[in-house]
This record gives C-alpha cells, structure tokens and sequence, in this order.
C-alpha cells in the first residue's frame, strides 16, 4: 500500500493546518463510505470492522438514515433548545418502549462525554453527595467530570481532577491475580477488594458507580455472569445510584437490547450515544421519574446548544425502528456468534493470540508476545493491524499499560456471513504474514 502524490500533499496541507488531538492519523484517506465498506482515494475497498468509531451500527449511509438526514435537514434542523418538536418526544416515546421499568424519562444530548458528564451531575444532585467510582480501566470520555471517571487514558499532566473520584479493580479474568484454586478467576473476591478499598477510600459521599458493561477501551473486558447483579447489590448497600454507559454495547450490539440485561439488571441512569445515532452526533440521557424529579427539586440545568434537536432525534427514531423491525439484537447474536466461532479457531492456530472474548457483535482478541509469561504483545498487534488495512480490513488495536494489544471487532449490525468469512480470512493472512516475518 504506497503513498501517491495526492496523499503526500494531503498530509502536508493536514499538518500545516490540523492541530493534532493525540490521536495518529491513518495513512489511509477515505473518500466514501457505504455499508460495511470504505474506499479509499486509489478506490481500494475496506471491509470495515469498527463500524467507524464504534458508531455505525447500521452500516455507513443506510439509505433509510440518508433519506431522514434529507427531510430534516431541508425541514426541520436546529431550534432554540427550548422548543421540543415532534422527533423529540417521538424518540423519547419509542425509546422508553424499549427501556425496562422504571428507566422512563430521557433527554437528547450529542456524544458519550456530553452524556457521561450528564448523568455523573444527575448523581450528584440526588443523592447529594459528590464520590463517584468507575473501573480502573474505564473510558467514559474526556470532558472534566467523564475524564476523571476515566482511567484508561488521558489522565496525565491535564490538572486536578474533580474531587471524589475513586478507582474500583477492572475485571479483567485474563489477567487478574485473584484466582481460585483451580485456577479460575475469583471474581467475587477480587469485588471484595475493591469495595474494601472504596469503604477506606471514601469519605462518606458515595454518589454513583459508573460503568460499563463491557469495557471496551479497557480491553473488551466482559465480566462473568453474575458480576453486575452483586455490583448493583452492593451499590444499594451503600446507597449509590448505578450509571449505565451503554456508548458502544446499546442499542442491540451485543445481541440484546442493552448489555446490562444480560445480568438482569436495571441502572439508575442509562447513557447511550455513538450506537442510537448511527454515525451522527447523537446521545441519550434516560433516567426514572423519581430521579426527575429529586434533580428538578435540585436545580439540576442542562443545557447546550444543541439539547433535543430535531434533526439527530429524528435519526434515533428511525434507528429505533429499524432496529426493532429487522430484528438486529437476533442479527448481532447470530453473526457475533459466527465471528466469535472464528476468532476462536484462529487462536488455536496462532499462539500470540492469548484470550477470545466479548459478546454479539463486540469481541476482542488479545495479543501476547510470549505464550509462558503472557508478555503484552502491542508491538505484535499494530503490526498486525497494519497488515490487515493493507489487505482491506479496518481494525482497531487498543494499547493500554500491562495489556496486550487488544483488537476490538465491531463490524455493522448488517455485515453478511460472507463478509464476516472475508474479515476473519484476512486477519488469518495477516497473522501469519506477520509472525513469519518475525520468525
């Protein structure tokens, strides 16, 4: 995959003019995007399996989405955020179908952070106390009350913190130094730790736990069966409300509804946003009436420029249709199990790849570069990575601290079987191209 005359002077002209954020670019510039592909500016073909930044559930310009996009954008765009339109109160009706009782009431915002920063102040405004816990690996964005409840990333030289914000252990059963003595993952005694620590830790002003059912940034940790049923009990215990932050795993990816069904629980607060927009800059804040209404006796204000805008609320609704007429959680299930099938296989081939896990349509795979000691093996990944792009397959690697390189899988609720076949055949090239370079 070289570089062009044109992608030279594009770079050029993006390092003269784009301040960089921290985040590298790709070598690769795209010029469209449709379904599950993309294309470059050469007119290479992409099979992408990040679904953009974990975001297009539905595949890249669904022409349902696009029509909707048109109607609204030429009728109905930006309002004062006062004025509430049909699409509003239609997305918060057909979103409260889908939520179980007593989640009820919701209010429409633009991104994870926005919606992460939100919640953590409902918290605080109703419980009146201000200590929030997240888990150390977790990612619920960077705006200041959402990064500091984030601890994978972005932490370092940005100033203090807000106060009260506690660290809970990951769980993370591939690396975990809690084990039973069969060797297992003791999962609940590694809990007792944590709350052990937070009991020490805490100054009395326990507001909320804020997480996320399957940490994706922090590695796809998915925790076992149980593990958020006895989180939430213990949350109750000390009276804390209990933050959902469903970004990437809400709105059928998993193969249910919401992931923290899977542990037949309900959270006090639900944050959705990248999967309910498809792609556009939408997120969610749904909550019940009795927490309204301790906030509204609070004082609690929100508000941005673009709170409850039409145009996005019209896209969440049709999102929320088609994910409710196409069956997409059944979609995500049947092809997340088709992947998850391979992913596996490829383990047993490959020994760098140490551990298979997550749930539907969001699985990762860690890579080691030592099958003994289960050395990280980050190195080992991005090379992969980078010789999966070539051979047109998008991937994303996380590289964390004490972690692996971790890729994270998450192709469109609409990718095909054959497509999914296509994905795992290149990353089996890759892996092979790779390891026999370094041999």
């Amino acid at each position: 995959m070289g570089s062009t005359d044109n992608d030279v002077a594009f770079f050029a002209k993006a390092d003269k003019y784009l301040m960089s954020t921290g985040v590298p670019y790709s070598p690769v510039v795209i010029t469209k995007a449709q379904g599950t592909r993309l294309y470059t500016e050469d007119g290479r073909s992409v099979l992408d399996f990040t679904s953009g930044q974990m975001s297009s559930l539905l595949g890249h310009s669904h022409p349902e989405i696009v029509e909707t996009v048109k109607k609204y954008v030429a009728e109905l765009d930006h309002l004062l955020s006062n004025m509430i339109t049909h699409p509003v109160v239609d997305l918060a009706e057909r979103l409260a179908r889908f939520l179980p009782r007593p989640l009820e009431k919701s209010f429409f915002l633009n991104t994870g952070s926005e919606s992460t920063e939100a919640a953590i102040k409902m918290a605080k405004l109703y419980t009146g106390n201000f200590e929030i816990v997240a888990f150390a690996a977790s990612y619920h964005g960077l705006t200041q009350g959402s990064g500091s409840a984030t601890y994978s990333a972005g932490r370092r030289r940005g100033g203090p913190c807000m106060p009260g914000q506690l660290a809970f252990p990951a769980p993370y059963a591939y690396r975990s130094h809690f084990r039973k003595p069969d060797g297992s993952y003791d999962w609940e005694a590694e809990m007792d730790f944590g709350w052990s620590m937070i009991d020490r830790q805490s100054v009395g002003s326990l507001a909320a736990f804020i997480m996320e059912p399957i940490l994706s940034t922090g590695g796809i940790l998915d925790p076992p069966k149980g593990y958020f049923k006895r989180m939430v009990d213990e949350c109750r215990k000390r009276g804390m409300l209990v933050i959902m932050d469903e970004a990437q795993t809400g709105v059928g990816r998993t193969g249910q509804m919401f992931a923290f069904e899977y542990d037949e629980i309900v959270p006090d607060i639900l944050a959705l946003s990248k999967t309910l927009g498809c792609g556009l800059p939408l997120a969610s804040v749904s909550t019940t009436v009795e927490i309204e209404r301790g906030c509204h006796e609070a004082g609690f204000l929100w508000l941005t420029t673009h709170l409850n805008d039409p145009l996005t609320a019209a896209v969440g609704k049709k999102v929320l249709e088609i994910v409710e007429r196409d069956n997409i959680c059944q979609r995500a299930s049947e092809r997340g199990a088709q992947l998850r099938e391979g992913l596996l296989k490829l383990q047993k081939k490959y020994w760098c790849i140490g551990d298979v896990r997550g749930r539907g349509l969001l699985q990762g795979i860690e890579i080691i570069s030592d099958a003994e000691t289960r050395a990280p093996g980050s190195e080992l990944g991005q090379q992969v990575s980078d010789r999966a792009m070539a051979r047109g397959l998008s991937c994303n690697v996380v590289n964390l601290p004490r972690m692996g390189g971790v890729f994270r899988l998450a192709p469109p609720v609409m990718v095909t079987a054959e497509e999914i076949e296509e994905g795992l055949r290149i990353l089996d090239e890759s892996f092979g191209y790779v390891l026999k370079a370094i041999s």
